[in-house]
């Protein structure tokens, strides 16, 4: 049996998780104010449960940012690293992308879906006219899976339909496969 990377790290209640999220929405302001043409991508781990960042998750994290940023590349996208957060409610990098949006999004729609890290990762694609990140379905895919059950992701992550020992257990083994 795999040891769970859960076992370390602060854990984070709802008021921390709001509070970041507030924060990366000012960030976010902030960085459409200093650059208000370029495509703002913004990348974290979805995780389940308090502990949202240790050494554990930092490396997941650290891997998935390089796998992602040489995919860019490959497709010829030039991005500057506007800022990189290692929190306890977890870390997040935001590039800033002079390119189409909608493609850049295809790109981390390839990242997140072709491989079992990429899939642990949120990966939001903004503009400045927007008021949401750019969709799935704006670009007429479909939804997000679920990583458990291959269901809407929402949908189980709405009914809570997988426990969150369940889902730190898959992360756990997805760590253990990739670093061990």
């Amino acid at each position: 049996m795999n040891q769970s990377i859960f076992l370390s790290g602060t854990p984070q209640s709802i008021t921390d998780v709001l509070a970041a999220k507030d924060r990366r929405a000012a960030l976010q302001m902030q960085l459409f104010n200093q650059h208000p043409s370029s495509t703002l991508l913004d990348i974290k781990l979805n995780i389940p449960g308090p502990i949202k960042n240790n050494h554990y998750l930092k490396q997941l994290f650290t891997t998935g940012c390089t796998n992602l940023e040489e995919n860019l590349k490959a497709q010829g996208f030039k991005y500057d690293l506007a800022a990189s957060w290692d929190n306890p409610s977890g870390c997040e990098n935001f590039y800033l992308l002079n390119a189409n949006a909608k493609d850049v999004k295809k790109v981390t729609i390839a990242f997140e879906d072709r491989n079992r890290l990429g899939r642990l990762f949120d990966a939001d694609v903004l503009v400045k006219e927007q008021k949401a990140a750019l969709s799935r379905s704006k670009l007429g895919l479909t939804v997000r899976r679920c990583f458990l059950c291959n269901r809407p992701a929402k949908e189980c992550a709405r009914s809570r339909r997988h426990s969150v020992a369940e889902l730190q257990n898959y992360i756990s083994n997805i760590y253990n496969e990739e670093f061990s």
